[in-house]
C-alpha cells in the first residue's frame, strides 16, 4: 500500500514528464505531497492522483501476508485506505484475482474495497473515490462477453454501479481480439469511464490502442512494472510508444515492493 510499509503502490507518469513527489513516513504511514494535484489518462477525461495505492496484498493468502489474513491487517488496510483520503489520494487499484477464492483464507480484495468505500461514505458521502480494476484474461474465457460479465461482477463486489478505470490485466493466450472489444462495450455502456490495460507489450499495446481508436475509445492507460531499479519499460519500447501515443504509464511497484524504501531509509540513517 502506499500508505504502508508492508504493500504496495503505484505511480502514474503522463508523457516523459513526471511532477515532483514528496513523501514524509510518519509512525508507519507517508504524507504524499503533489506538485499537481491530478494526471488526465492518455486521451480519456478521467483525471486521478499522481499517488495511487495498489491493493493487490488485501485480503490474499498466496503471496502477502505471511500467507494468512486476520483482523490485525483487515485493520491495517482499512487505516492506510482512510490514512490515503486524508491525505489526498484517492485513486486505489484492484483486480479481479487479488485475494482469489483459490488461496484458504483469503477474501477477495475488491470486496475489501468496496467494503472500506460504503464505511467511508457513511460518514463521508461527499469523498471521493476513484476506482480501478482488472479483468482476468484466463484460458477459458473467451470473446467480448467475458469481459463484460467478469466487469459486472466485479462492480457486484464492489458495491459500486460503475468503476473509473477498467484494465486487462495481462494479455491471453488466445481471445485478445474480444477482450479488447469487451473494453469498448464497457465504455459504450457506462459501465467504465475510462479503458486501459496492463503488463502490454509495445506491439499488443498499439494494436489495442488502434482496435480501440477506430471506435473512437482512447487507450488510456499501461500498468507495468517500473521503478528505478526495474526499468526495461524504457528499453523494451513500451515507455516510448506510451510517449507516442499519447497513453499514460503507471508504474505498479515503483518503490519495488519496499526494497527501495528500505534502501532510502538505510542511506539517510
Amino acid at each position: 500500500m502506499a500508505m504502508h510499509v508492508s504493500g504496495a503502490c503505484f505511480s502514474v507518469f503522463s508523457g516523459s514528464r513526471v511532477g515532483n513527489i514528496r513523501a514524509v513516513a510518519s509512525e508507519g504511514f507517508a504524507t504524499v505531497k503533489t506538485a499537481e494535484d491530478k494526471v488526465k489518462l492518455g486521451g480519456s477525461d478521467l483525471k486521478v492522483t499522481k499517488l495511487g495505492v495498489g491493493a493487490w496484498s488485501w485480503g490474499d493468502t498466496s503471496y502477502w501476508n505471511n500467507f494468512q489474513w486476520d483482523d490485525r491487517k483487515m485493520k491495517a488496510a482499512k487505516a492506510a485506505f482512510d490514512t490515503s483520503l486524508d491525505n489526498g489520494i484517492t485513486f486505489f487499484d484492484t483486480a479481479e484475482v487479488y485475494g482469489s477464492r483459490a488461496s484458504f483464507g483469503a477474501i477477495n480484495s475488491e470486496t475489501l474495497l468496496g467494503r472500506f468505500i460504503k464505511e467511508r461514505k457513511q460518514r463521508d458521502p461527499e469523498v471521493e473515490v476513484t476506482v480501478a480494476t482488472k479483468f482476468a484474461a484466463l484460458p477459458w474465457r473467451l470473446g467480448r462477453q467475458s469481459v463484460l460479465a467478469a466487469l459486472k461482477d466485479s462492480l457486484f463486489r464492489l458495491g459500486l454501479s460503475s468503476v473509473e478505470l477498467y484494465q486487462l490485466h495481462w494479455a491471453g493466450i488466445w481471445g485478445n481480439e474480444g477482450f479488447i472489444d469487451g473494453l469498448g462495450d464497457a465504455v459504450e455502456q457506462g459501465l467504465v469511464k475510462a479503458v486501459g490495460v496492463s503488463n502490454y507489450s509495445e506491439k499488443r499495446l498499439r494494436n489495442a490502442y488502434e482496435k480501440l481508436k477506430k471506435r473512437g475509445i482512447p487507450l488510456a492507460s499501461n500498468q507495468v512494472n517500473y521503478s528505478l531499479i526495474y526499468r526495461k519499460p524504457e528499453e523494451n519500447g513500451v515507455k516510448a510508444a506510451c510517449d507516442e501515443l499519447g497513453i499514460t504509464l503507471i508504474a505498479y511497484c515503483p518503490i519495488a515492493q519496499g526494497e527501495l524504501l528500505l534502501f532510502f531509509l538505510t542511506v539517510s540513517t
